[in-house]
């Protein structure tokens, strides 16, 4: 694409981009952009090339229990980015912000955008484990993003002010687009299903998603005299330490108080067979799941934590209870099965929620304002070169 300022984004695994980033790549290619992938290898990158994007396998573990690996990984993305020449590197997920971002400033890349997704136990934990992993991560974070012309994405403002307080980002960066967005017009409202209510979670079989919780509350729930119905759908992440063992999935599935539907590719039909919505995270950036169901006209029962409590509005669109509380957890889903104009009248407000807030349209042009302003910038602001400093003490 002669002329066309060219945009690389880095991601761990390339079926991210097809679940979360896609419609942001479209956008930024019909906008006049040459976009170009990096991702590991993996099933999802013959659709990617299919679509037309220029992809490029990138080794990186997810364990990253090797250091030598870890290192090769930042050689092998300073080196593509020294070949492609990017305008604008696009980096999402943990690792391709941490080495992304400084093979990006050691690549001297003119505009660099990294996706802050989350924040987990080493940012939020109390322990002596915790405080340690954090000067090193907040060391690592202060060097991958002090790109002279960069902007942080942000889903949700507790993350933002938690990474300012470290030191690893700065104001002026910030940038916040709540989540991955939505297309409304692929998730009609459909009336609620007849039988006894259903209480779905879509997620990942992680014990910090909750899950562990959602069973428990299942089980507090099995003499409810409507009879709820408790279903999950999605899989184990093996590759994941907070993943379910496939022996504890099979004991859950033996004891029969909730579903298990495994990974779903419609979920627009699962939520469309379901009356309420639940999300048990210990912490989330903004989940991807609570976005689809409030796009659904679905009330929602979730964690009153970062991440998930900015996905609704407390009492309008679900309810909140606290996190690790399976008694609470079954008493806000039962309080909701019980109820059905609640129940209904918060789907609807849910549904005008993502409307204003979670539209695909108003994230695509977040991002491509963003870039934008990247590449004026670029022509005054030279990428700072890198000069790591140790975390100040708490």
């Amino acid at each position: 694409m002669a002329g066309a300022h060219r945009l690389l984004m880095v991601v761990n695994n390339p079926a991210f981009i097809m679940s979360h980033r896609l419609p942001i790549i479209q956008a930024a290619r019909t906008a006049g952009y040459d976009v170009h992938l990096a991702t590991m290898d993996g099933p999802a990158v013959a659709p990617l090339r299919a679509l037309g994007f220029t992809h490029h396998v990138v080794p990186m573990n997810r364990s990253g229990r090797n250091p030598v690996k870890e290192i090769y990984t930042v050689y092998s993305l300073w080196r593509l980015f020294r070949r492609l020449r990017p305008a604008i590197v696009h980096t999402v997920t943990i690792k391709p912000v941490l080495y992304g971002g400084i093979a990006a400033r050691l690549a001297r890349v003119p505009g660099f955008v990294a996706a802050i997704s989350g924040l987990g136990f080493v940012f939020t934990g109390a322990g002596f484990k915790a405080r340690s992993l954090r000067v090193v991560a907040t060391l690592l974070y202060r060097v991958a993003l002090g790109h002279g012309n960069s902007r942080i994405i942000f889903q949700n403002p507790d993350d933002s002010r938690l990474m300012q307080k470290f030191g690893a980002v700065r104001e002026s960066q910030v940038v916040m687009i709540r989540g991955s967005g939505v297309d409304m017009q692929a998730w009609p409202i459909e009336p609620e299903p007849p039988g006894p209510p259903v209480a779905l979670m879509v997620s990942r079989l992680l014990k910090d998603k909750g899950v562990e919780e959602f069973v428990e509350a299942a089980r507090l729930s099995q003499t409810h005299p409507l009879g709820v119905q408790w279903k999950i759908a999605g899989s184990l992440d093996p590759g994941n330490p907070a993943s379910i063992s496939p022996e504890t999935l099979a004991q859950w599935r033996a004891e029969g108080v909730v579903t298990f539907l495994g990974e779903c590719d419609n979920i627009a039909g699962q939520y469309a067979q379901s009356h309420i919505a639940v999300l048990a995270s210990y912490r989330e950036g903004l989940p991807k799941s609570l976005i689809e169901a409030a796009a659904s006209g679905r009330a929602v029962v979730t964690t009153d934590v970062p991440g998930c409590r900015d996905a609704i509005v407390p009492n309008e669109t679900g309810l909140l209870v606290p996190v690790q509380d399976a008694p609470a957890l079954a008493a806000a889903v039962q309080r909701l099965a019980e109820n059905k104009v609640l129940r209904q009248a918060m789907g609807q407000a849910g549904r005008r929620f993502a409307e204003r807030v979670f539209d695909i349209r108003e994230v695509q042009r977040l991002h491509l304002e963003t870039y934008a302003v990247l590449l004026a910038r670029k022509r005054h602001t030279q990428p700072k070169r890198i000069e790591p400093r140790l975390p100040e003490s708490e």
